[in-house]
């Protein structure tokens, strides 16, 4: 518990410090580009409704709209979410920020948070959160989904930002951890739709874990916290810092499919090869990754958990953006026969190589019968590659330009790129307010 509330800027390094930046960078731009998404709509409309709060309330990201801080903190995490292009963890294989964030935005102006606050109290959560994630991991058989340890990280930040006291704390912490959403990962994966890594549902249970705390409700300890066995995922705290462990995503899609992308853009800007003159495209790659088979895909969730599609627009159009993904209704006739014909395959080598390393191996087959094979290929991003190395500037750019346009864009990157002298109720304006919606009008059932 000392951990959680006294952690201070100072006893924090300077890159530890910069990461966290990095990450609340790369959150917003992915926040923004989720939120022309029709999932944000859905929840955003969703909390407005049904949890608007009677007391405190809290912003929605890119809407302006209010709700209570458990109710903001479910739609902004499905904002952030909607769009798979958020920073993540090899070993929990999933995703902190998503929950953190927002978790930490429920209470920043009631708490009067600096910017340097914000920063001290995401690395808490991210610190919490991941080691729940190896703990959960390491514990349990089946492969849950990030809300199921994100909760934990959730009620942490939210917990030193309410000031609870240590036993308080404690209960806040039982209370996420028995009431998070402990989903099933790979059904998401084989069905795509917008339950994503449940992460939204892992804010709310983290931020009402808390406020049922700090008004006496009791929780049973947290397992992946207290159990003895956990000390090796806890002993640490302060001295190993896994916020380093981040990875941060090129393309906007799930990370098991940026390897073969990565792949399919070096082969054909190396060999400049035209879309016309690929008869398939064949990939070999991790079990995971390989059940990441939709072809066609219908709905931006389909699109971003599938690997013939990205890998079809990477290999026609050179590139992988949002409104790639976010509009797969779009795609061309090209994309669509090499996202059809493309050949995937299990690698057993490299299933046994994940969840520490992620690899494909893609080959283009030509019309006029040459092979052009990348040999096995792993995504810049992971931990040894800085994140500048992403030009992660560039992608907040396009991520966030087509939503508020090119000033505000660039006025907000600005303020993200010296974020530890930046004001933070300005920064916060600017995230709140409403960007260019393009999500389709809801159309909603009879009740």
């Amino acid at each position: 518990m000392d951990f959680v509330h006294d952690l201070a800027a100072a006893d924090v390094p300077a890159q530890v410090i910069e990461r966290a930046r990095c990450c609340l960078l790369d959150l917003v731009g992915v926040a923004a580009a989720g939120s022309a998404t029709r999932l944000s709509r859905v929840v955003r409309d969703h909390a407005v409704e049904n949890h608007g709060g009677a007391g405190r309330v809290t912003r929605l990201l890119f809407d302006g709209r209010t709700a209570s801080p458990s109710g903001a903190a479910l739609a902004n995490a499905a904002t952030i979410d909607a769009i798979d292009g958020h920073d993540g963890h090899r070993i929990t294989k999933g995703h902190a920020g998503a929950a953190v964030l927002p978790a930490a935005l429920a209470f920043a102006e009631e708490a009067a948070l600096t910017t340097a606050d914000l920063l001290t109290s995401l690395v808490v959560g991210y610190e919490v959160a991941n080691r729940a994630g190896m703990a959960l991991h390491a514990s349990a058989a089946d492969y849950h989904s990030s809300g199921a340890w994100n909760a934990l990280g959730a009620a942490a930040v939210a917990a030193r930002l309410l000031r609870l006291d240590h036993a308080a704390t404690e209960h806040a912490l039982g209370i996420a951890e028995y009431h998070a959403p402990r989903a099933p990962m790979m059904r998401c994966i084989d069905h795509p739709t917008m339950v994503k890594d449940s992460s939204a549902w892992g804010a709310h249970a983290g931020v009402s874990a808390v406020l049922l705390a700090a008004d006496g409700f009791t929780g049973a300890p947290a397992s992946l916290l207290t159990t003895a066995d956990q000390d090796g995922f806890f002993g640490d705290l302060g001295h190993r810092w896994t916020i380093l462990e981040q990875y941060f995503k090129p393309f906007p899609v799930c990370r098991w499919t940026h390897p073969a992308v990565h792949a399919v853009i070096g082969l054909v800007e190396t060999h400049d090869v035209a879309p016309e003159d690929i008869a398939r495209i064949e990939v070999a790659t991790f079990h995971e990754a390989s059940r990441l088979a939709t072809r066609l895909p219908a709905t931006t969730e389909q699109a971003q958990y599938s690997l013939p599609f990205p890998v079809a627009v990477a290999a026609v159009h050179r590139r992988l953006d949002p409104d790639d993904v976010a509009h797969p209704e779009r795609l061309d006739a090209q994309v669509s026969r090499l996202a059809t014909t493309l050949q995937l395959r299990e690698s057993m080598d490299m299933t046994a190589a994940f969840p520490a390393r992620r690899v494909a191996d893609v080959t283009l087959v030509l019309t006029d019968g040459t092979t052009l094979s990348a040999g096995p290929t792993e995504t810049p991003g992971d931990p040894g590659s800085e994140p500048t190395d992403l030009r992660l500037d560039e992608k907040f750019i396009r991520s966030v330009a087509p939503r508020t346009g090119e000033t505000r864009a660039r006025r907000m990157l600005g303020l993200l790129s010296d974020a530890e002298r930046c004001h933070l109720p300005e920064l916060l304006a600017e995230v709140y307010a409403p960007g260019m919606d393009s999500s389709p009008p809801l159309t909603r059932r009879a009740r």
